[in-house]
């Protein structure tokens, strides 16, 4: 009886094992410096279009959500891979967690891994810049500043702007100073202005990014002088009238023509009576 309850057993835990999925979130690495990308990679046997979420948060005394990625489970059951950004984030603990969309999660093995705590160590504190942020195109760029406890040993730079890498990746040197801290500068020629990333590491990894911003020259506005268009004003001669011929005077006729000439008048009609 009870070898026949234990085979029962056996069936059972059998059963229950071959109906659950295996899920397994992979992060590294478990430490990073902030500014570098955290890579992510997922296998599991779930069937071909399962689809979940990848939740990267931040922990603290509450949870915040950083960022959250979609997996869809494909026919191949292949590995995915998933990248998150860590830059501008503040140091401390991360997690990386599954989430299922349904109301309940499926079954999954009891080896499977849903979760991960990665840590995020913050270095920018120890970048000191000393050159301009802000600087003419003529003269960029100039990059100079200090790295806390640098000492000698070096710092690696490279610049990106609005045409892509122009410097590096590439070790400049370092000058001790008294405080132990690394003093660096260097020169970078650019030729369009925009902004400049320029990327920080060392020999213990990723320091940060600083943004520099190079202006374009000052064009001066040319000086227009308004044209005055002088009024031609037409002004004709005043016209002079001309100057009359004089007038004859009549003079008045003598009485004794008038005289005579009634005279003769006369005599024509009697003559033509008779």
């Amino acid at each position: 009886m009870k070898k026949i309850i234990l085979i029962l057993i056996g069936i059972m835990l059998l059963s229950g094992t071959a109906s659950a999925y295996g899920l397994y979130v992979n992060c590294s690495p478990k430490s990073i410096q902030v500014g570098e990308t955290l890579k992510c990679t997922i296998d599991s046997d779930f069937p071909a279009g399962m689809t979940f979420d990848m939740v990267f948060y931040q922990s603290g005394y509450t949870s915040t959500e950083i960022r959250r990625e979609p997996v869809t489970i494909q026919d191949n059951k292949a590995t995915q891979y998933k990248l998150f950004d860590t830059q501008g984030l503040p140091g401390g603990q991360c997690k990386m967690e599954i989430q299922f969309n349904g109301k309940e999660a499926p079954s999954l093995r009891t080896d499977s891994v849903t979760n991960q705590l990665i840590t995020l160590i913050d270095r920018s504190g120890d970048l000191t810049i000393t050159s301009p942020v802000t600087q003419p195109l003529a003269d960029a760029l100039h990059i100079s500043g200090s790295l806390t406890n640098g000492g000698n040993s070096g710092v690696q730079l490279e610049v990106r702007g609005p045409d892509g890498k122009v410097f590096g990746p590439q070790y400049i040197g370092t000058k001790t100073n008294a405080r132990n801290a690394g003093i660096f500068s260097q020169k970078v020629s650019v030729y369009s202005p925009g902004s400049y990333e320029v990327t920080f590491t060392d020999h213990s990894g990723f320091i940060g990014i600083k943004t520099f911003l190079v202006t374009a020259p000052v064009t001066q506005a040319a000086t227009t002088i308004p044209t005055t268009t002088a009024r031609i004003v037409t002004t004709r001669p005043a016209t002079t009238a001309p100057t009359p011929w004089p007038t004859a005077t009549k003079s008045p006729s003598s009485p004794f023509i008038v005289i005579g000439a009634v005279g003769i008048i006369g005599i024509a009609i009697a003559a033509n009576r008779m």
